[in-house]
């Protein structure tokens, strides 16, 4: 006879165990966007251009413009279009596999993490990063936006940063729900005021494509050169991270079926890796305006979209309305991005505290977390040291994506050593993958130490290089070491249903979960070891004692 747990579903006469302490309250917080968990498809009823329109509209910030121009003041412009061509390349590979997963599968990036090669708690290194780069990306909009203000209504710097900080609270305690509409109906607006300009002196002025063009920079002779390719890539690549809030969007898409396959595909490419593109025009439009301002406001100003987009707002309407065009365009930027940047950030401190704790301490309790680090931030100029800052964390932020991009390509689809569908439920993985938290520790360690000059002036510049060529021959290498076997610990759920249905969409079948009394749909149930029943992920998570938790298959292995 096995021993493995057989489910047996409660019938109505059945009094359930009770829920532990928290269960509800941690299932009904995070019901509205279903935080730290698989995205049912009874929740996912926007379109697929909906979603996209919402996860582009993440993309509205302007610290693009300031790290365009700030690497093509000091490397030329020459330098700065082939370092954001490099960049966009690697951002745009990298992110095609993560967002497919995100989208096919309704998981966020942490969730994919951990089935990729890092494991249950493994995944958690990556988490603290992502959170990082939420609030380090919200006080670079936030200088921005407290730019704008103090230009516009003379407000102090350390005002802005707070009036940036706070004013987003209201519109981030809600989920998917209201930021998709905020989205939506701010993205033609936002459009309109960024492009618009931009278009009139190209129109109006052709001379100042050619003095763009003919721009050396302070550091270069005119000339392009592998070593400012390189550092100007490095901080680009600092964006590689920005496919993790793409995803937080994109797991709200519906199933994909033949009706809607064309849409579907079309959404999350655009909305997936596409937003790089958007993102290295915004980059090349930097060094254009800070070129076109750079004689007027000097080389320090000329960094700031505010005062870029009031040169050009300057030359094409009268004076009285250019500032206040300028201010709003920054204001509905820093809006419409650093809503996002708190929404994901929480979620991502939110799914680390939880599994290490074992305990949900509440989502709007990391949106303040992340908020007070923005601020701190902000508070400390970070603005003025941006493209350092940028630059040492990109070398993280790639080795992270590159390990998880190529354990999907590689590992999943090529070697097959790592399981095809993605796991994130707790007991069905290994706490801690080699595969991944060696690939990706090794690659950053060894990046940063290059960055800092451990390993010479000379290879300095390739630091981002270093970065995304040892994730990606050491992640298909630790899976040939291991032969795959640490990836899972069961192979089975003790569920004998299938996770995905004829379509190969997550199962849209519901059942109960017997601690938190919620119903979920298929994918975010396992079953539980002590009950005889059904129990969801985030319960799973929460189980101080583990009696829950479904004991290791030794017969698990490899992938297959």
């Amino acid at each position: 006879m096995s021993s493995e747990p057989q489910l047996i579903a409660p019938t109505s006469d059945q009094e359930p165990p009770t829920a532990r302490p928290g269960g509800d309250q941690a299932a009904g917080e995070t019901l509205e966007d279903y935080t730290l968990r698989f995205a049912p498809r009874s929740y996912r009823r926007w379109t697929p251009m909906v979603v996209a329109t919402t996860a582009l509209g993440g993309i509205a910030y302007l610290a693009d413009f300031s790290i365009g121009a700030g690497i093509g003041l000091t490397h030329g412009t020459g330098n700065a279009l082939a370092a954001i061509a490099v960049a966009a390349a690697v951002i745009f590979i990298t992110g095609f596999p993560l967002a497919y997963y995100g989208a096919r599968y309704n998981i966020d990036l942490d969730l994919i993490t951990r089935g990729s090669g890092f494991g249950y708690y493994g995944s958690v290194l990556t988490s603290v990063i992502f959170a990082s780069f939420t609030f380090i990306f919200f006080a670079l909009e936030g200088s921005i936006m407290a730019q704008g203000l103090k230009l516009g209504f003379g407000l102090p710097l350390w005002a802005g940063y707070l009036v940036s900080t706070l004013m987003v609270i209201p519109l981030v305690i809600y989920g998917m729900k209201a930021l998709s509409k905020l989205q939506v109906w701010t993205t033609p607006v936002w459009l309109l005021l960024m492009a618009g300009p931009l278009i009139y002196l190209i129109v109006t002025d052709p001379g100042t494509v050619d003095r763009w063009l003919a721009y050396a920079g302070t550091d270069g002779d005119g000339g392009v050169n592998t070593a400012s390719v390189l550092l100007g890539a490095g901080v680009c690549l600092s964006l590689i991270a920005q496919i993790g809030e793409q995803i937080d969007y994109l797991r709200f898409m519906p199933p994909r079926t033949d009706a809607n396959r064309r849409a579907w595909w079309t959404a999350v490419v655009m909305a997936g890796p596409g937003w790089v593109v958007l993102g290295a025009l915004k980059q090349a439009m930097g060094v254009f305006l800070a070129v076109y301002i750079l004689s007027e406001v000097g080389p320090v100003a000329a960094t700031e979209p505010i005062q870029q987009f009031r040169g050009a707002f300057d030359a094409m309407m009268p004076s009285w309305l250019v500032v206040p065009l300028a201010v709003v365009l920054v204001v509905i930027s820093q809006i419409k991005i650093n809503v996002t940047n708190a929404y994901s950030g929480s979620l991502a401190w939110t799914n680390s505290v939880t599994r290490v704790s074992k305990h949900y301490p509440g989502r709007m309790v990391f949106v303040l977390v992340n908020l007070a680090f923005a601020l701190i931030l902000m508070e400390a100029d970070m603005f003025s040291f941006l493209n350092s800052i940028l630059g040492f964390y990109s070398n993280c932020a790639i080795a992270w994506v590159v390990t998880v991009a190529t354990d999907i390509m590689i590992n999943k689809y090529l070697l097959k050593l790592s399981p095809h569908a993605p796991e994130f439920r707790r007991g069905m993985l290994y706490a801690v993958n080699p595969v991944g938290v060696v690939s990706f520790v090794a690659a950053s360690g060894l990046s940063i130490a290059m960055y800092f000059h451990a390993l010479g002036d000379t290879l300095q510049p390739y630091s981002p290089v270093a970065a995304a060529l040892i994730a990606f021959v050491l992640t298909p290498l630790m899976a040939v070491a291991t032969k795959g076997r640490y990836y899972l610990r069961r192979a089975d759920d003790g569920i004998d249903e299938p996770l995905l249905d004829a379509e190969g969409n997550p199962s849209g079948t519901v059942h109960p979960c017997h601690v938190c009394r919620q119903e979920f749909e298929r994918p975010d149930l396992a079953a539980c070891h002590t009950h005889g029943a059904m129990v969801c992920s985030l319960c799973l998570s929460t189980d101080k004692i583990g009696d829950h938790v479904l004991p290791a298959d030794p017969v698990a292995g490899r992938a297959g």
